[in-house]
């Protein structure tokens, strides 16, 4: 099943979604404007849902657009889940 993702932060370009226990946040950065700054294009990164751990920015980012981010986070997912 894919991840759904919604936007997190009005004015902010930042999506969240989680599945199986699992928070995944994309995140588009500029060096310049609003938002996060940082390389362009969008950050994917995910972390456990029920632990207060740091979040764990998956490789690959940044990414071109919000889609490969997206099948980013999914295949991210996917190797999780298929680990337990």
């Amino acid at each position: 099943m894919s991840l759904q993702f919604h936007l997190a932060v009005e004015d902010m370009e930042i999506w969240s979604a989680s599945s199986d226990g699992y928070s995944f946040v994309i995140s588009f950065e500029s060096p310049t404007g609003p938002g996060l700054h940082g390389s362009p294009g969008y950050v994917a990164s995910w972390r456990p849902l029920y632990q207060s751990r740091g979040a764990i920015r998956i490789i690959g980012s940044p990414f071109k657009n919000f889609a490969e981010a997206e099948d980013a986070c999914n295949t991210m997912l996917n190797y999780l889940t298929s680990e337990n």
